[in-house]
């Protein structure tokens, strides 16, 4: 499959069109269409004619005519932003296009559809019991968890429903995905993305990021929805200074996850990295941290309580459960909450003023069955430890990436690099060379 620069290269070229490039990618959501819960067919056939024909008159970016994916939670005037629930299937269209959809348009890039995902985006499992969930790409004849929240638009990468998406990430629904799904999940400083034209889950951790099919891909979406250049500075592996978390995410870590973990470690190593083990006391505190619902239930209630009284018989009754968490937490627990991130950013951040990037599995854990979470106890065991690593550089307000580890074939795996917020043009060089390394 080509990259995002590949296909502008080819476009620029005359090689290949921008029809030629949709088609192709419509006929893979006509194999796997359960990744959307829309799909905009008719206007993408539209934009991409329009595009070609701006080639031909010597107009257009470089980016004009390529296929990308928005995830059902961003706004499209004219679209329904339903959040993969039923409970909204009666507000009006929007009326305009959120900031990061717009930028994406302005680019040239051409909207193939609204991806399937996770109710409200409140799971890291992927499920959906009102549009279906969407398979991981590997071992569909038992069918097995994609991961959430960004299901589909994880799924639609790996699967070559375009050259990439949009995302969001509040305690990992980029990069949780993508370790499942076997591509690249991007989770920015928060602050550089803008949320305008999102359904939000928590205002105090959501970001904004892209799922591709690679590193490079990452960087050319995110440039764009940030409106920064694409700054591009090649690093090498040798001489990273690199820490490896040990202590509470590698914790029931299947050996399915640690064997190439371990693997891309000693490869790093051999590369010229320079590994150190590390220890975080701080990240054993994020458990009784948000014991009454963190973050995410406290703000998602204050959204969704109206609507709940309107139409709660209509949610998913596990994310229901979930957001009514937040109903009892008192106004002290919340602003205790609000001192306890602080100090942890600030502790965290002194910690790791000697690395260049915290290392981690991204997940402790392969594929799960979708068959297994049918169990109460097993959905929300689960869906705890998937969302256990990622979480943490959300509550740090930092920045991650997620790389596939695992060699072809093989169950998905992922390595994160973390780092703290504002260092991501550096975190994109880091990773890039960290994917040279580890490719096959």
């Amino acid at each position: 499959m080509l990259t995002i620069e590949q296909a502008a290269d080819a476009l620029a070229a005359g090689r290949i069109t921008a029809r030629a490039l949709l088609d192709e990618s419509l006929a893979q959501v006509a194999r796997q269409p359960s990744a959307f819960v829309a799909v905009q067919a008719e206007a993408a056939r539209a934009a991409a004619d329009a595009q070609d024909a701006l080639r031909k008159a010597g107009r257009g970016g470089r980016y004009a005519g390529i296929p990308v994916t928005v995830k059902d939670l961003f706004d499209q005037a004219g679209e329904v932003t339903r959040a993969g629930s039923v409970a909204l299937h009666d507000v009006a269209p929007a009326t305009a296009d959120a900031p990061v959809v717009a930028r994406l348009q302005a680019a040239g890039f051409v909207i193939l559809g609204r991806t399937n995902m996770v109710e409200f985006a409140f799971s890291g499992l992927g499920t959906n019991p009102h549009f279906g969930t969407p398979a991981s790409p590997w071992d569909r004849a038992t069918g097995r968890l994609p991961g959430g929240s960004s299901s589909g638009a994880a799924v639609a990468a790996a699967d070559g429903m375009g050259f990439g998406g949009l995302g969001s990430d509040t305690g990992g629904s980029c990069r949780i995905p993508a370790a499942l799904c076997g591509v690249v999940g991007y989770k920015p400083t928060a602050a550089r993305v803008p949320l305008a034209g999102a359904l939000p889950l928590s205002f105090s951790l959501d970001s904004i990021g892209p799922l591709a099919r690679s590193v490079a891909c990452c960087r050319a979406l995110d440039a764009v929805i940030a409106d920064a250049p694409a700054l591009h500075a090649p690093l090498g592996v040798a001489g990273l200074r690199l820490a490896v978390l040990r202590n509470y995410v590698e914790d029931g870590m299947e050996d399915a996850v640690a064997r190439p973990y371990a693997a891309a470690l000693s490869r790093l190593s051999a590369a010229g990295a320079r590994l150190t083990d590390l220890v975080l006391p701080e990240v054993e505190e994020l458990p009784s941290v948000n014991a009454t619902g963190g973050f995410a239930a406290s703000e998602a209630w204050a959204w969704h309580k109206p609507l709940i009284e309107r139409a709660g018989e209509r949610y998913d009754p596990r994310i229901l459960a979930r957001i009514k968490r937040g109903e009892r937490m008192s106004a002290e627990a919340y602003i205790g909450l609000l001192h306890a991130r602080h100090a942890m950013i600030a502790r965290v951040a002194a910690r790791l003023a000697g690395f260049d990037a915290v290392v981690m599995p991204t997940v402790p854990l392969g594929p799960p069955a979708i068959a297994a979470v049918a169990d109460e106890r097993e959905y929300n065991r689960i869906n705890m430890l998937l969302l256990r690593n990622t979480s943490i550089a959300n509550f740090i307000d930092g920045c991650a990436i997620s790389l596939p580890c695992h060699t072809p074939g093989e169950a998905p795996a992922g390595l994160m690099l973390m780092a703290m917020g504002g260092t991501d043009a550096r975190l994109f060089a880091m990773a890039e060379a960290v994917e040279a390394a580890l490719a096959p």
